[in-house]
């Protein structure tokens, strides 16, 4: 379902023969770094691109299509991960993101549904977590607090972090 996603972000927003957006990044290069705020949207067209998390590497993306730094601009926070180039990459560079989600709704549901189907994903993994380990007497227990924080809208503004780190 994400890949057909994708395919149709694709579609809409890479219109052949439209490169005015697309720009060509080394190996190495830095889109996102972690801990700043850009307002930039990309969308990967080739190549594969490294997310990671302070050092912790957390996915190499090389699907096209796939998308960064929405959360960062819904959320109108810095952004929680660092996207670097793991291979030369053509990119789609959308400079003012919300500028383009605001000129395009359908992509903009695109991407709500791409998000959508990313907290799914992460609430059916801590249902699962919660039911492997209830009743343990481990610290994992606290996935059900997790999962009602998932679920329940959020009061107020919303820190991303735990208590034994204060940020992203």
């Amino acid at each position: 379902m994400l890949g057909a996603m994708r395919c149709s972000l694709v579609k809409r927003v890479l219109s052949p023969g439209d490169d005015t957006k697309k720009i060509a990044v080394a190996a190495g290069t830095v889109l996102l770094a972690e801990g700043t705020t850009s307002g930039r949207i990309y969308i990967l067209a080739e190549g594969a691109l490294e997310v990671a998390r302070g050092d912790t590497q957390i996915a190499v993306v090389s699907e096209p299509g796939s998308i960064f730094g929405e959360m960062s601009l819904l959320l109108e926070s810095a952004h929680t991960a660092t996207v670097r180039a793991a291979t030369p990459a053509l990119v789609y560079e959308f400079i003012d993101g919300a500028e383009f989600l605001k000129s395009d709704p359908d992509t903009a549901l695109v991407i709500a549904r791409l998000l959508a189907q990313r907290l799914h994903s992460a609430t059916t993994y801590l249902v699962d977590l919660k039911r492997q380990y209830a009743g343990h007497g481990t610290h994992l227990e606290m996935v059900g607090e997790v999962l009602a924080s998932l679920i329940n809208q959020q009061p107020g503004e919303f820190l991303p972090g735990s208590e034994r780190q204060s940020g992203p």
